[in-house]
């Protein structure tokens, strides 16, 4: 069954799919992604050994370091980032990675905010496709 979720804001625009990987943990991309596997590498995070590549990917917001906006831009350069990134806050530092990569490399990388209830869905579903005006479709 389909659920359509609305953005409450589009952070960086974009289109892309994926399987979803979901979490209520937020992640500092610093120390906590290798962006040359796209492998959550925190140990203490409940999705440590995963891999986010190619997924969406669907936390309420990054923790931490400034820094996470280059690994997420390194991630985005050797094609191990996520297809796209679904919140629940606004986290800048998050989306300064994503408009870096799309403003100087034309590597685009959706990040959406979801409202509330949009987002509790996002963290049930399986897969999620996001058109380029925001508009995210769970499965």
């Amino acid at each position: 069954m389909k659920h359509w979720a609305f953005p409450k804001r589009v952070v960086v625009p974009g289109q892309g799919s994926g399987p979803v990987l979901a979490t209520t943990v937020p992640l500092s991309f610093w120390g906590g992604l290798d962006p040359r596997t796209g492998t959550i590498v925190d140990r203490h995070h409940p999705l440590s050994g995963q891999s986010v590549a190619g997924r969406v990917f669907v936390m309420p917001y990054g923790r931490g370091s400034s820094t996470a906006s280059g690994v997420l831009l390194e991630a985005i350069m050797t094609k191990h980032a996520p297809s796209a990134i679904l919140l629940s806050e606004v986290d800048e530092i998050l989306a300064l990675g994503a408009i870096v990569a799309d403003e100087i490399f034309s590597k685009r990388l959706p990040v959406i905010v979801l409202d509330p209830d949009s987002f509790q869905r996002a963290l049930q579903a399986n897969y999620a496709c996001i058109e380029e005006d925001g508009t995210v479709i769970l499965q």
